[in-house]
């Protein structure tokens, strides 16, 4: 209940971005080398409401239209780890600390991702090509029409998407609440380094949307999980899982 306000809002804003930033102006600024495609990259990233399994789709057309691999990367890191729905459903239960460190964590692990891929890529850059023109009479409509499509995806659409991991989340979130002890993660686990490598092998593998990560990890700090080490979850939780590393390997390759 404490969330739903935010919830709903970040819906709304998604729903928003949904229909104002088009694909094609994404791929269009995301194209050639240097570190400006990559800034953008990252920026464009952060507040899209894409799970780590619904943005390879996405990175991999920007791929097909002329975006370097250190662009896509970047896109890959940077938008799974947050979204303008996780932003506030972090704010309403992390607090204003982890809801404005987190976007600026997942912007700067793009970006660097990004860096490293463009130096150590060994293989030519493939000749850019233009993003296809819109030709279907549905690309254009008026405004309601914008509207109307941006509520039905901010409202229907994106909940059914995340519905189903947001209640596994909570379903988590409860059980850690109600079997581990409080004081179990701190005693076991201690502070500094251990906690986080921990935290980063478990959310690694794992599947988890950003939004669901918010209530698992409001679950650990409550037994005590240090904040640095809640923030690598939130960070490897949503932004890489099993699958993803499957489809990125065979299209990007190892560079």
């Amino acid at each position: 209940a404490e969330m739903s306000p935010y919830l709903l809002f970040g819906f709304f804003v998604a729903g928003m971005l949904s229909v104002l930033v088009s694909q094609e102006l994404v791929e269009r600024h995301l194209g050639g080398s240097g570190i400006w495609p990559l800034l953008k990259a990252s920026i464009f990233g952060v507040p899209l409401p894409l799970c780590s399994c619904g943005v390879i789709p996405v990175s991999m057309s920007l791929h097909k239209h002329g975006a370097s691999k250190g662009s896509v990367i970047a896109f890959l890191l940077s938008t799974p780890q947050t979204g303008v729905d996780s932003i506030f459903v972090t704010l309403s239960l992390l607090g204003p600390i982890f809801a404005i460190f987190r976007p600026i964590a997942a912007f700067v692990t793009g970006t660097v991702g990004g860096i490293f891929v463009n130096m150590f890529d060994r293989t030519a850059q493939s000749d850019e090509q233009a993003p296809p023109k819109c030709t279907d009479t549905c690309c254009g409509g008026g405004k309601t029409n914008k509207i109307i499509s941006g509520l039905k995806y901010g409202f229907i659409a994106l909940p059914r998407d995340i519905g189903k991991t947001m209640l596994v989340g909570l379903a988590i979130a409860a059980l850690i609440s109600a079997i581990v002890p409080d004081g179990y993660f701190a005693d076991k686990l201690g502070t500094g380094i251990v906690p986080m490598l921990v935290m980063m092998v478990l959310g690694i593998p794992v599947y988890v949307c950003a939004t669901a990560s918010v209530p698992v990890t409001a679950a650990l700090i409550l037994k005590r999980i240090t904040p640095g080490a809640a923030l690598v979850f939130l960070m490897t939780g949503p932004a890489t899982n099993a699958a993803s590393f499957v489809t990125i390997w065979k299209v990007l390759g190892r560079t």
